[in-house]
């Protein structure tokens, strides 16, 4: 990890960035491209958007797995057109488009069709995702997921190289999220007692920031990640 409280010593001693070079990643990998892949995940209220802003401000480029997950669950996509077949007309509004609180207050009372749900928008969502990472330009790219570490079925996590979480404290998670959404403390607090606890998912995590302050502070953890992104060198493919 690169990080004041989460390193993992790696270099020569005598080089002035040394705390910040990175080992080449010993993970399995089922989806290869040159380009380092770097997961950015946190819990709900976490920051994760200022951060990938800020990499995205950097000239890098950022696959979103929110943004993937509405873009192939569009009016009249195959996989909207899957999951209705599977749940029901109620799952459109009457534009055509996806009801998608509608559907989010179903999953999140049945499990049944949490899964029915998932078994249908993971496989899309993974191969919409592996096809952007396939296009990247820049040194290194942000594959941003909020459920990066929960969603086995998606396989996100071993489309990259690093894990880099957002890390708050779950009274900062409460407030920032209760002022952002319109969900209740008390829903906002089932969508993070149904997310991974913070303690397991540092557990996962290869870099950690803490974002309990401003975006100054934030910034100033970002800078030294981005320079040791930069210098990244991955294993070839064998």
């Amino acid at each position: 990890m690169i990080n004041e409280t989460h390193s993992q010593s790696l270099s020569n001693p005598d080089s002035k960035h040394d705390e910040y070079e990175i080992d080449p990643p010993q993970k399995f990998q089922t989806f290869y491209v040159n380009t380092p892949i770097i997961g950015l995940t946190g819990g709900i209220g976490s920051g994760k958007t200022a951060v990938s802003n800020w990499f995205a401000a950097k000239g890098i480029d950022v696959v979103d797995a929110d943004v993937v997950a509405h873009e192939i669950m569009g009016k009249g996509s195959p996989t909207l057109q899957m999951l209705v077949e599977a749940l029901g007309d109620w799952v459109v509004d009457e534009s055509g488009e996806m009801d998608r609180r509608a559907v989010r207050e179903h999953v999140f009372a049945d499990n049944k069709a949490l899964l029915t749900l998932e078994s249908i928008t993971h496989p899309a969502i993974r191969q919409e995702i592996k096809n952007q990472l396939s296009k990247v330009k820049s040194a290194y790219a942000i594959l941003s997921a909020p459920l990066l570490l929960e969603s086995y079925e998606a396989g996100l996590v071993s489309l990259c190289d690093r894990v880099l979480v957002v890390d708050v404290s779950e009274e900062t998670q409460l407030k920032r999220a209760s002022s952002r959404d319109t969900q209740s403390v008390e829903k906002i607090k089932a969508i993070m007692a149904n997310q991974l606890s913070r303690q397991a998912r540092i557990e996962q995590a290869d870099d950690v920031v803490c974002n309990n302050e401003d975006l100054v502070a934030l910034y100033a953890q970002l800078e030294p990640l981005h320079e040791a992104y930069l210098a990244f060198k991955k294993l070839p493919k064998y």
